[in-house]
């Protein structure tokens, strides 16, 4: 099938976090952000190059879906990246389930105002690989299904649900302990951690907000070390979080 110039604008503008939410879309660019999330979403369109798709037959040979057949300079007029992809799928926005029987037993993370797209999806990432496999997103956390965070999760927005909304009611919906990082928490070191929780992480210059921080039972700090030295004033967000995700996993591993 043949790119139309109809479907070209309708990609091109799900650059805009309004459209994709009002189309219910989101996209994926570029090969290997592709093929990490082909089979993990619902498909509505695979727009590719034909050069693509030459390299690609093995892939395209057994699939089930219309593939549309799109310019190099056709993808630059609907790419969000600065180099043009030679791919890009166009899937449906997924739906979960948020539950206190779906969170029972779990470790999740609710981000407060986490803006930036690449902190967004670093934590992602991060979330994928210490097994969180539910994040609570603030209305005002940056989109995970933007072009440019899906990106940055290499793949792991595959296999973490992600909820935006109401922040304090998710978290109270989900009748969990309730962690998180402040400058005057205890030592995340030497604090007892539960294996299964909510850890809260904030925006990257306010920390968590009022309404958020009154449902933490526990404040946490990561200290610098030594205690007394000259360090940064603070640690990126996603930094952060991962040392929190490790030290609780940590303790997973130590009491077997």
């Amino acid at each position: 099938m043949e790119l139309t110039s109809g479907l070209r604008k309708n990609i091109a503008a799900l650059s805009s976090a309004k459209h994709r939410r009002e189309q219910g879309v989101f996209v994926a660019e570029g090969t290997k952000c592709v093929l990490d999330t082909l089979h993990s979403f619902e498909l509505r369109h695979l727009v590719a190059t034909p050069a693509w798709l030459g390299e690609h037959e093995d892939i395209i040979g057994s699939f089930n879906h219309e593939i549309v057949m799109a310019s190099p300079r056709d993808m630059e007029r609907m790419t969000s990246l600065s180099t043009p992809p030679q791919v890009i799928a166009v899937y449906s926005l997924p739906e979960w389930n948020l539950s206190p029987e779906s969170t029972a037993g779990n470790l999740l993370l609710a981000l407060d105002g986490v803006q930036d797209p690449g902190n967004l999806g670093t934590i992602i990432r991060a979330a994928d690989w210490f097994g969180v496999r539910q994040i609570l997103c603030s209305e005002t956390c940056a989109d995970a299904f933007s072009p440019k965070t899906v990106m940055a999760t290499m793949g792991a927005i595959s296999r973490v649900e992600i909820f935006r909304g109401n922040l304090p009611a998710m978290i109270q919906s989900c009748k969990l302990p309730v962690m998180g990082t402040f400058l005057d928490g205890e030592n995340i070191y030497t604090s007892e951690l539960p294996e299964a929780g909510i850890l809260v992480m904030g925006n990257e210059g306010r920390g968590i907000g009022e309404d958020v921080g009154a449902l933490v039972t526990k404040r946490l700090l990561i200290p610098s070390y030594p205690a007394d030295a000259s360090t940064s004033e603070s640690l990126n967000v996603g930094m952060a979080t991962s040392i929190a995700l490790a030290e609780i996993r940590r303790r997973v591993y130590r009491n077997g």
